[in-house]
């Protein structure tokens, strides 16, 4: 099938696909996308396999899209080899710089006429070099150092494209997909063009590190840049520039007399009190994104935040909660709580309880050390969509958030978790009070949880006694399992059945043998005849299929 036919075949492009209006997306901009992204899948025999090295630098060549999902996949050791992690690690600090002259255009297409009267210099080598923007040091008419982040021109567009065709791949997609406990691609995508909408807009990420900074005001090593909104825009991002030892060189953070355990565990307890404290957090803290500076932790992008509501930090609690201690009752009750919509009909809850009691003794076997906190994320993640429960969109920020986070410090803190941490922090952060008020509170709810039930099962049991009294009681009793277990019993009333067939023709062959008028049969009337060679052909057929299958 030809190229164009089979885009045209596939993605539709006579339906209604609602495009983003403000981005100009047509059924030639994204016929013409599409012939990119297969003439740079056929330069590099991608259909023919590929090595860490080629997967890297196909997404690369295919746009900051493709490197943001590689970014992603970076951390997911459970979807690709460690080998290829490995390699799409190298597209979390650096990509190839745009060149000096197409920077200073952009800035002053932004700035146009003012442009002088912001800067006074701009540094022409990049502090950074990433897929959406580029970070250059300049100075201000006023003579303070900056940093300046560029977004680079036309990446807006070709990711709103991009996502366009993952939109349309995803809806065709799903029509194949009818599995419920498959992940929604629909959801997927739709949370890459949120995170893309607030990523691209460098005014969402100025009031970002005005709230970090000021929900982290009063902790002594947690910092961001300072920001300069009356001078940044959509498009360029001014703010303090940051001067340290970036959280990846180990090395050179011994040498300078930084204990990396301190660091370690200073970084997830900060991290567990944005999530359940604040409410608000760094979503993509990989380690690009952090520095240390005169004894400060500095986080330097702030483009992607998440967002929990004070139910949702309270649920997140009780999960980590129960995942700390190994209990997988209060897990499971965490879960449904924390849960957006659940299906009670379809819900088996005895094998969701004994699935998270075997996740949770599976991982309990393991070694700190070896505990990989995003394998059991997932697997928690997916006996949740296997079990009917769905859980709202922010905890995969937070899930993210946190494998990302796991994998940044690592090697800071082998010996720990930051289950563990997290745990911690939530003890520390409720004072004796408070516990006692929870534990309470706790309790009331458990009586009365239990008073409901027994009124409930007074109510029903006297409704069954007059029912019985009345002779309306009826059961209607369902049997579940698989299919073998049914199937052995369903052989073993069809021979019973049999079996009283021919009892009945035995018997009734023998009570009207006496009578012997008429013709006769081997000395017996023809319906006592037929009756016992029923009864006897029956009779060899059930022995021959007993033994036929034993």
């Amino acid at each position: 099938m030809p190229e164009n036919t089979l885009l045209k075949h596939f993605f539709g492009y006579g339906e209604d696909v609602d495009p983003e209006r403000q981005f100009n997306l047509n059924r030639k901009s994204r016929s013409r996308r599409m012939r990119e992204i297969f003439a740079i899948a056929r330069k590099h025999h991608v259909l023919n396999g590929f090595t860490p090295v080629q997967f890297r630098v196909v997404l690369e060549e295919l746009g900051p899209s493709f490197v943001k999902v590689g970014q992603v996949l970076s951390t997911r050791s459970e979807i690709l080899p460690q080998a290829y992690c490995d390699e799409l690690s190298k597209l979390q600090t650096a990509c190839d710089p745009l060149p000096f002259d197409q920077v200073m255009a952009t800035l002053k297409a932004i700035y146009g006429d003012d442009f002088d009267a912001v800067f006074s210099s701009v540094d022409p080598h990049p502090l950074g070099s990433a897929s959406l923007a580029q970070v250059h040091k300049a100075t201000l008419a006023n003579g303070e150092t900056v940093a300046v982040k560029v977004q680079r021109p036309g990446v807006k567009q070709t990711m709103a494209q991009d996502i366009d065709i993952m939109r349309i791949f995803a809806r065709r997609a799903s029509r194949f997909v009818k599995d419920d406990a498959m992940l929604d691609l629909n959801d997927v995508v739709e949370e890459m063009w949120s995170t893309f909408v607030e990523e691209t807009d460098f005014t969402r990420e100025a009031e970002n590190l005005q709230r970090f900074a000021e929900l982290n005001k009063d902790c002594a090593f947690i910092s961001c840049p300072r920001v300069y909104p009356e001078i940044s825009s959509e498009y360029a991002l001014v703010m303090e520039y940051v001067e340290g030892i970036p959280i990846y060189k180990h090395a050179e953070l011994e040498k300078a007399g930084y204990h990396l355990t301190e660091i370690g565990e200073k970084i997830l307890d900060n991290y567990a009190s944005q999530i359940l404290d604040d409410g608000f957090f760094h979503a993509d803290p990989h380690p690009g994104n952090i520095i240390i500076r005169g004894g400060k932790i500095v986080y330097i992008d702030l483009g992607i935040v998440g967002r929990l509501t004070p139910n949702e930090r309270a649920g997140f609690g009780k999960i980590v909660q129960s995942v700390g201690m190994g209990d997988s009752a209060a897990l499971k009750e965490a879960l449904l709580g924390f849960a957006q919509q659940k299906d009670n009909a379809k819900i088996d809850h005895a094998r969701f309880l004994d699935d998270l009691d075997l996740l949770l003794g599976n991982y309990a076997s393991c070694d700190v050390a070896d505990l990989d906190i995003g394998d059991m994320i997932n697997d928690i993640l997916a006996l949740t969509r296997m079990s009917k429960v769905v859980l709202p969109p922010s905890i995969t920020n937070v899930s993210r958030g946190i494998v990302a986070i796991e994998g940044t410090v690592k090697e800071f803190i082998p010996n720990n978790s930051i289950i563990n941490i997290i745990n911690a922090h939530i003890q520390t952060s409720q004072s004796s009070k408070e516990r006692l008020e929870d534990e309470l509170t706790a309790a009331a709810k458990n009586l009365k949880r239990a008073a409901d039930g027994s009124v409930e099962a007074a109510q029903y049991a006297g409704e069954t006694l007059k029912m019985l009294t009345r002779g309306q009681l009826k059961f209607n009793m369902e049997v579940l399992g698989s299919d073998a277990p049914l199937a052995t019993v369903s052989k073993i009333m069809n021979r019973l059945t049999i079996a009283i067939v021919i009892a009945g023709l035995f018997v009734g062959s023998s009570l009207i043998a006496p009578y012997t008028d008429g013709p006769k049969i081997m000395g017996l009337n023809p319906l006592s005849f037929f009756g016992y060679a029923g009864a006897m052909v029956l009779s060899v057929w059930v022995i021959v299929d007993i033994w036929r299958r034993h």
